[in-house]
């Protein structure tokens, strides 16, 4: 043992396990009691600011379980009714709604900070009666339509910010209905779910470990139409044994005096499982984590329309991490794939995605890190209007922070200098993802998933409905260990009523003990040996998981006796939608009609776009002094944002259609008064060189654009 200046070490050591320890219970007593009160109250949430109700979803044609409300502003909180609103959307993915409005440092709380309204769509623990996704999704567009109906001087469309199981709803509601959005911004958001790479994120391979989605029936059969969210909360928990059967207690445990606070508030939203109808999850079990058949266009409505998520106009901003364990970036990013072969076909389809890669941070942490919030989320929220003015095509937004030589660092907001450059789908691609066989591989699980389910229901499926009881299904419920862990530590649990009085005692005698005690040492290494040997069963079951996925469903056998011996199945690819390129067809037959339409705004920005063309990046500083366009208007009005964005849309178009086309025919857009000529051209110097030294080419760029703006009109 090592040799150590206290003679009283040992005591010393042990009085403080027993403090630690009573004082660890009376953190799960206390946990337990918020458990029991939730359980019971008819709206749990975990929001920390006040709202009002707007809407309540069970007064819908289509009642939903759903509620939008609006955040009251703290005190001292600025809102700027020219912005557009946010609405931030909660997963209801086994979990209670408000991790996105948790605590100040929350998508809620820097929205309101950058002088957005705020609304936030949650939900109730009890789903209404027979409600489907597709009734959710049509309570979303009745909710998105109401914030926007309350903010008329707003220049844009609502906000929509979607953490999680939210992305891929909300984004089925803006397939569904594309003119009441504005820019969606996906949290971790999975919408590729076969996405993924070899040795990484097994969870994918759950539905072929599992057979498919028949267990998906029988638990909702046992819950008597039922499904419960503690099911999915397992599944989460099983993906990082070491944090859920040691790492998190440990910590309780080890830092009790400082932890509490925080591990109560977050084991709150953690440990209030909500439901679903058996109907919905089996729907998103079939369609999305088996079926992947989002992203394909195989989804309908009732109505038989066809959710094409290249209906969407509005920016798509993605937020994920390579940390992300649920959701990995080959998921968050593989739709874009799924829909577009080419750049071409982004830029056509007139749509400008953002994306994002964050480097170590986990899934929760997305969308409930204070360091994210305060970082990438206020980003977002304080450019979201710049990103709304790009033009069409695929972005990444870099966020670093401000170097201390930056030019004009005060055009800059905050501490972070937000960036966004142009990308191909090759960056995509490089992620990694499926080749052919393994897209056959996770076919071959969606086939067997149909056999499998079918012959649940013909053969099992009636006898576990004659069995089964609305008593028997709570019972149930009440027995899962994602809710007895909490019940049995509250004071309804006997055993646990000394407990309060022995923490108190503690309390008022505390004796921590010595940071360097010897024992102290010990434990710290033996709790360290026991995080390696759960991070090893993980790897091993991990490993063993994989392996025996790609064989069993790789297998030529197994294969053919699904049907799918014949051929290979190559990526899954949205088909081809005639309207959709008869739309195409129609702009470019009208482009080419606009080189010689517009005036002083039309030259200024596509002169300002060309320019700037070779350096395939934009920042915050630029967006700044862009707005200074509108302003400038020495003979036109100014412009609205919505004017903005689409004259940026068309003069990026024009110059990718025919590019010496378009400069050359600037001089016709100019007016014969040489002061506002000059103007003009002050304000394209001012936006083009705002984010620093320009390179060769854009200066050569710029000499020529100065010379077109001094020729005469009939030039």
């Amino acid at each position: 043992m090592p040799a150590t200046s206290n003679p009283n070490f040992f005591q010393e050591y042990w009085l403080d396990v027993w403090q630690r320890s009573i004082l660890t219970l009376d953190v799960l007593r206390e946990r337990g009691n918020t458990y029991m009160e939730r359980r019971d109250s008819p709206t749990p949430h975990v929001l920390s600011f006040k709202f009002e109700l707007v809407c309540d979803g069970r007064a819908l044609p289509r009642p939903v379980n759903y509620m939008l409300v609006q955040i009251v502003p703290p005190a001292g909180t600025a809102t700027d009714e020219s912005k557009p609103p946010f609405v931030v959307v909660d997963p209801r993915a086994g979990h209670g709604p408000g991790i996105g409005g948790m605590k100040q440092d929350s998508e809620i709380g820097v929205a309101l900070a950058a002088g957005h309204a705020c609304y936030f769509i949650g939900f109730l623990p009890q789903p209404m009666p027979d409600q489907t996704i597709e009734d959710v999704c049509i309570a979303e567009a009745s909710f998105i339509e109401q914030v926007a109906a309350r903010h008329p001087k707003a220049e844009g469309k609502p906000v929509i910010v979607a953490n999680c199981q939210a992305g891929w709803q909300i984004m089925m509601m803006a397939a569904i209905r594309p003119e009441i959005v504005g820019p969606i911004l996906l949290a971790g958001s999975p919408l590729s779910y076969w996405q993924g790479v070899h040795g990484h994120n097994p969870m994918r391979y759950l539905g072929g470990t599992l057979g498919g989605t028949w267990l998906t029936t029988l638990s909702g059969d046992l819950g008597n139409g039922i499904f419960d969210g503690a099911n999915l909360v397992s599944n989460f928990e099983s993906l990082n044994p070491a944090n859920t059967y040691w790492e998190k207690a440990y910590h309780l445990y080890s830092n009790v005096d400082t932890e509490a606070h925080r591990f109560l508030d977050f084991e709150t939203w953690w440990g209030s499982p909500v439901l679903l109808n058996a109907k919905e999850m089996q729907w998103i079990a079939d369609n999305l984590f088996v079926g992947n058949k989002l992203t394909s266009g195989e989804i309908h409505t009732s109505d038989g329309v066809r959710v094409d998520l290249r209906n969407i106009k509005s920016p798509i901003i993605v937020l994920c991490s390579w940390g992300d364990n649920i959701t990995p970036p080959q998921q968050a990013l593989g739709w874009i794939t799924d829909l577009y072969a080419t750049d071409d076909e982004i830029v056509a389809d007139g749509q400008t995605i953002v994306y994002t890669l964050h480097q170590t941070i986990g899934h929760l942490g997305i969308f409930v890190s204070g360091k994210v919030a305060t970082k990438e989320h206020a980003e977002f929220a304080a450019c979201m209007e710049m990103i709304n003015l790009m033009p069409p095509g695929l972005y990444e937004a870099v966020i670093t922070e401000v170097p201390e030589d930056a030019a004009n660092p005060q055009l800059i907001h905050g501490k972070y200098l937000f960036r966004l450059e142009a990308r191909t789908l090759d960056h995509i691609r490089a992620l990694g993802g499926n080749d052919d066989a393994d897209t056959k591989r996770f076919a071959t699980v969606a086939r067997l998933s149909e056999i499998n389910h079918g012959l649940y229901s013909t053969l099992v499926q009636p006898a576990v409905k004659a069995m089964t009881t609305e008593q028997s299904a709570e019972m149930m419920r009440q027995m899962h260990p994602s809710r007895l862990r909490f019940a049995m530590f509250s004071d309804k649990n006997p055993m646990m009523q000394p407990v309060k009085g022995l923490a108190e005692a503690v309390r008022a005698d505390r004796k921590p003990v010595a940071a360097d005690n010897p024992l102290l040492s010990m434990e710290k290494m033996t709790s360290t040996w026991i995080t390696t040997w759960w991070d090893s069963y993980r790897s091993a079951r991990d490993a063993m998981t994989e392996t025996m996925f790609l064989a069993l469903y790789g297998s030529p056998v197994m294969q053919a006796m699904v049907g799918m011996a014949n051929g290979s199945l190559e990526h899954r690819r949205i088909e081809r939608d005639l309207q959709h390129e008869a739309s195409e067809a129609r702009m470019r037959a009208d482009l080419e009609k606009r080189f010689d339409v517009g005036g002083l705004p039309e030259a200024v920005i596509r002169s300002i776009i060309w320019i700037r063309l070779p350096q395939e990046s934009v920042d915050e500083r630029g967006y700044a002094m862009l707005m200074a366009v509108r302003e400038m208007q020495p003979v036109n009005r100014r412009l609205t944002l919505g004017e903005l964005r689409t004259t940026l849309r068309d003069q990026y178009l024009l110059l990718r259609l025919d590019e010496e086309r378009a400069v050359a025919a600037i001089p016709r857009l100019l007016p014969d008064n040489e002061q506002a000529r000059q103007a003009a051209l002050g304000a394209v110097r001012r936006v083009v060189e705002a984010s620093g030294a320009l390179s060769e080419e854009s200066v050569r760029r710029l000499a020529r654009i100065e010379k077109l703006f001094g020729m005469p009109t009939h030039a």
